[in-house]
């Protein structure tokens, strides 16, 4: 195919996931369309799929009031909280500490200040679950307010864009929940004391989501993982995060369509990395138990494609030859620069379990993560299509330089 043949390529399949498809949070009927979409293209050019299901949540939500001595506060629902319609005193505290000391039973608890500074991660997250975010779980469900409140700001770090940010974004954690803004938390704080009334209509669906596998070539015993979530946030339509990943992964199977090589070329589309539970991570990472070694490397695609500033990689733990080819590949090519390390996306399971990898974002990553993703603004108008085919050639570049005989050592 000619540069603009891919080009148009690239623009439709963008527009196909962020503007055709209405939702892809891990089990919507979205998420499960851009999964179809995605399996029957890599199929069509000649690659062995399966898709593995795992059972999640889905959840759907409708109104929230909040109000005090007759006057409203602006609030949001925190995702999967369950509903309530409660009236009780409000109260609240600021710290760990704090909650210890109190009695929050029969009452609607305000967090705010020390304790809602950062996001918490959901209570079974198995990647990354510091302890004081534990410790905050522990004392909540001990105390067991009838509703939870939270005023945050901003942390761009766990919760991306988005402000206000959920304090609370998890389906295993079953007092209802509500968020606002540091400055509406200031207003509601002058009522703490008074009789509170908080309403939340929302209910929590089973459902089912996949990963996608493909495979081709492959009789050396080892392989290259090149992956991309494809899930997105709800009320997104998750261009840079990560529609441009997913995009790069079809491109570069139709580029790899004729590839017989003897490395095993593995695209997986990765469903969860925006879901407190992590599915189809915890899938993937089940299915290589004790099969880690067969990965020769993992190339990771998350926020690749902004219409700014150049495309970044990084590399983790690949060995020094390795490293010199990967870097031959993109240093020849002024749209690249090698950046720092970062490990906020799926690249890190692979890491966490010592094989070589790559990550391709944007050198603008931070600017994106802090005001871009997980929001409204995440629109395919942000995106540089040429700069996907531009990857997705680049990464065939590195599978073919990496491509070897059987016993050769790269």
């Amino acid at each position: 195919m000619t540069s603009q043949d891919l080009l148009e390529r690239a623009q439709f399949y963008l527009n196909k996931l962020c503007l055709d498809i209405p939702d892809r949070r891990v089990g919507s009927f979205g998420n499960q369309m851009a999964t179809e979409f995605f399996a029957e293209y890599i199929a069509s050019f000649g690659f062995r799929t399966e898709c593995p299901e795992f059972s999640c949540i889905d959840w759907d939500h409708g109104a929230v009031r909040m109000e005090v001595d007759g006057r409203s506060f602006e609030v949001l629902i925190s995702p999967y909280s369950l509903a309530c319609d409660v009236s009780a005193p409000l109260i609240s505290v600021s710290s760990i500490q704090e909650i210890e000391r109190i009695d929050s039973s029969d009452k609607i608890l305000l967090l705010h200040g020390d304790i809602a500074k950062e996001q918490l991660m959901p209570k079974k997250f198995p990647f990354y679950n510091p302890e004081t975010h534990q410790q905050i779980y522990h004392q909540l469900e001990s105390k067991q307010p009838l509703a939870i409140l939270a005023a945050t700001s901003r942390n761009p770090e766990l919760a991306g864009g988005v402000y206000p940010f959920p304090l609370i974004e998890d389906g295993d954690f079953d007092i209802p929940s509500a968020y606002m803004t540091a400055e509406e938390g200031k207003r509601l704080f002058d009522h703490v004391g008074k009789v509170a009334s908080l309403f939340i209509d929302a209910q929590r669906h089973p459902a089912t989501g996949c990963n996608v596998l493909g495979w081709k070539g492959g009789d050396a015993g080892q392989r290259i993982v090149v992956c991309a979530h494809i899930d997105a946030k709800e009320g997104t339509s998750g261009a840079l995060d990560n529609a441009t990943g997913v995009v790069v992964l079809l491109i570069l199977a139709e580029l790899m369509k004729e590839y017989q090589g003897n490395l095993e070329l593995e695209i997986v589309a990765i469903n969860g990395e925006d879901y407190y539970a992590a599915s189809g991570e915890i899938q993937y990472v089940e299915r290589m138990e004790g099969r880690w070694d067969e990965i020769l490397l993992a190339i990771n695609m998350d926020c690749a494609g902004f219409y700014k500033g150049r495309t970044e990689y990084s590399l983790y733990g690949c060995p020094e030859k390795m490293s010199k080819a990967i870097r031959d590949v993109f240093d020849s090519q002024a749209e690249f620069v090698e950046g720092a390390p970062w490990y906020q996306s799926d690249h890190s399971i692979f890491i966490q379990n010592e094989r070589p990898a790559i990550a391709i974002t944007s050198d603008n990553f931070m600017e994106l993560s802090t005001d871009i993703t997980h929001t409204p603004k995440d629109h395919p108008d942000l995106v540089d299509a040429r700069k996907l085919v531009q990857i997705a050639e680049a990464v065939k570049s590195v599978i073919l330089t990496l491509d070897f005989p059987p016993h050769h050592e790269t």
